[in-house]
């Protein structure tokens, strides 16, 4: 369900791992030899990387980042996620700036973990292995480290929804058929207790929320980022009644997400777009079914937000134009409905002059009065903070500072927010980074680079080594918002859909059209680049408009809609057939296969490097070798680096710095020169 609505930049890779430096003997000078790559790593057409590249981009790969998972439910206490090594790890810091103590330690990166909410003895964790995304979960007993598996090893899983009284777990799994994600239920305590609760049709479904008394669990339904709906089951008989209405035929489809009860639960608060073009905050009376919009004049989504333990208070964040800001407002409840109270201003004054705050969680003891989040803008990436209102005081606190490889702050450019007219008068809107005019001279060279979903949106977070092409190599990047992203409305959300696909390219020419206008950056000299969908437009914009662009990187992109709908995993086909059209209707098929990249492939004149994980369950790698395949017979230069341990991305560090290394050599050899 949509209750994790795309809040993520997928950029090139983050994180990353120092390489290896061979020293030169300065009587003698000698080059440096070539690294020599993992052979966990295909390379293909990628020339040799220069071993003292490491040498020189090196701090830039070295910032880390740290992301709040949960509160201990009985001290002040917390799990991050953080990574120390190759890969993301759950830590456990203990008050604000102190250390943080590593508690796992997996080859593969660990996604998420939760405290069992009354002791707070064992967490749950939830990681895959090697980038299938195939995740399952696991029990770490804090007393003596004992890790026991709690799915059956095979399936896909969800993270664990913990009941009110913390005895049970509620979680989706692919374990019957592998497409639908039926719902189970278990008590991590004694992993034989898991059973079926209840068997569903289609890939979206999650369990969201336990009522106070644990006799229903909330559940969500997406069928695609704007349709959703919210059921409840009977957690002793696995029966189900929908919530939400569904509209008629013919009418506005409407999204519902990031549910939760009522504290008496007589009642849910839900974000939606009900009647609207954002998502608000809402309150559904359960006996009639009533809806109380507690932010009535909304002209932004309401993209995050928790419900105090004590059910009086809930903070949410608003998306403005993709910068956060992070707000509270007090629940009043009332016959059937509640009634909200604002406070006036942001209860938070962030560090920086745009951030994303994300990740809101209360501690679960209402005296702490203390809501923990994330906070990341382009000068710092993500820490936690909390903000309390304990002793009548409203108070900020830092735990986490996580490092930039020794880079001051003030070094990393602050975007500006920059807005175009396309093709039919639409407003497009985009963050442009450009290098210091006192280091670089002349109109500079410019990396389009646009995000996946492609229901997502770029929002001015940390671009870690990113700001490498900025700050050394002098190029320019804009993150265009096309349309199809997320955060402008439902209406903007759906320009893009099925027959629509190619408006979207046509933002990017207007882009193009908007560069050449722009002082200080050169439109003979740019670059478009991408991941996951975005590495499909790289491809389309590479096929459509080679003669305005030098080269092309993408990343696990794909190539062809309709071999890709065949061949992505089945538990999301349905989800992804709603954005992209159904290669089972032979109209749509024509259409995909006639604006597939591969099949226009013979207008890819320009270099292109692809990237792909051998192991992604959402665009296979047979969406890359097909099309590196097909420019290598008609000679366009190609590059192709694919990781045998990876999925969608490069989550594992030293794979990660190899593709950087890679990217900087393109880039000096097919933008700068």
């Amino acid at each position: 369900m949509n209750t994790l609505r795309p809040l993520f930049v997928f950029a090139l890779a983050i994180f990353t791992l120092f390489g290896p430096t061979l020293s030169v003997n300065a009587a003698d000078p000698e080059p440096a030899k070539a690294l020599t790559p993992g052979d966990n790593l295909v390379v293909d057409g990628i020339p040799p990387i220069p071993g003292d590249l490491p040498a020189q981009v090196g701090r830039y790969t070295e910032s880390r980042a740290a992301g709040f998972q949960d509160w201990h439910p009985s001290r002040l206490e917390m799990l991050i996620t953080t990574r120390f090594g190759d890969t993301n790890q759950l830590h456990r810091v203990t008050q604000p700036g102190g250390d943080r103590t590593q508690l796992t330690f997996f080859p593969d990166r660990v996604d998420g973990g939760t405290f069992e909410p009354t002791k707070g003895e064992y967490f749950v964790f939830s990681k895959g292995a090697g980038g299938n995304e195939f995740n399952q979960n696991y029990r770490h007993n804090l007393a003596d480290g004992e890790i026991i598996l709690l799915t059956d090893g095979k399936s896909r899983n969800s993270g664990p929804t913990w009941s009110t009284h913390g005895e049970r777990i509620a979680y989706t799994s692919t374990r019957r058929n592998g497409a639908d994600t039926d719902i189970y239920l278990e008590s991590p305590a004694d992993p034989k207790s898991d059973r079926l609760l209840a068997e569903l049709k289609g890939g979206g479904w999650e369990s969201v929320d336990w009522s106070p008394d644990d006799k229903q669990l909330l559940v969500g339904e997406e069928v695609s980022i704007n349709e959703s709906y919210l059921w409840l089951f009977d957690t002793a008989t696995g029966e189900k009644k929908e919530v939400t209405p569904r509209p008629p035929e013919g009418a506005d489809k409407v999204s519902y997400s990031r549910a939760r009860f009522a504290k008496d639960g007589k009642g849910v608060f839900a974000t939606t777009d009900r009647e609207s073009e954002f998502q608000r905050l809402a309150y559904i009376d359960l006996a009639t079914g009533k809806h109380t919009y507690l932010l009535p004049d909304s002209k932004w989504d309401v993209d995050d937000w928790d419900l105090s333990p004590d059910g009086k208070q809930i903070a949410y964040t608003l998306n403005e134009n993709g910068v956060s800001t992070l707000h509270l407002i007090e629940i009043v409840p009332g016959s059937g409905t509640v009634t909200a109270r604002p406070q006036k201003d942001p209860v938070f004054n962030p560090p920086l002059p745009a951030v994303v705050i994300s990740g809101l969680g209360w501690h679960r003891d209402p005296k702490q009065g203390l809501l923990a989040f994330n906070v990341a803008g382009a000068r710092s990436p993500s820490d936690v903070y909390t903000w309390s209102t304990a002793g009548g005081k409203n108070t900020t606190a830092r735990w986490t500072t996580s490092e930039t490889g020794g880079l001051p702050a003030t070094q990393f450019v602050e975007p500006e927010l920059v807005r175009w007219k396309s093709f039919d008068g639409k407003e497009i809107t985009g963050f442009l980074y450009a290098p210091d005019p006192k280091k670089f001279s002349g109109p500079r060279p410019v990396i389009i680079n646009i995000h996946g979903g492609p229901e997502s949106q770029y929002r001015p977070g940390f671009l870690g080594r990113n700001n490498y092409f900025i700050n050394e190599l002098g190029c320019a990047i804009v993150f265009p918002n096309v349309r199809g992203s997320a955060g402008y409305g439902k209406t903007f959300l759906k320009l893009d859909n099925g027959f629509k696909r190619e408006d979207s390219y046509k933002d990017i020419s207007a882009l193009l059209d908007w560069i050449g206008t722009r002082q200080g950056l050169d439109a003979g000299r740019v670059m478009v680049t991408g991941g996951s969908y975005g590495g499909f437009m790289t491809l389309a914009v590479a096929s459509n408009y080679a003669d305005r662009i030098r080269c092309a990187l993408d990343v696990v992109g794909p190539s062809n809609f309709v071999t890709f709908l065949k061949n992505t995993e089945s538990y999301r086909r349905d989800l992804r057939r709603v954005e992209y059209g159904d290669e089972r209707d032979p109209k749509m098929a024509e259409f995909l296969e006639q604006i597939a990249p591969l099949n226009k492939a013979d207008k890819i004149t320009k270099p292109l490097f692809v990237v792909q994980g051998a192991n992604d369950p959402r665009v296979p790698k047979t969406e890359a070798e097909q099309i590196v395949a097909t420019l290598k017979k008609q000679s366009t230069p190609v590059w192709f680096l694919m990781a045998k341990d990876e999925g969608h991305g490069f989550a594992k560090k030293k794979n990660a710095d190899f593709q950087f290394y890679s990217t900087v050599q393109f880039i000096r050899e097919h933008l700068l020169k």
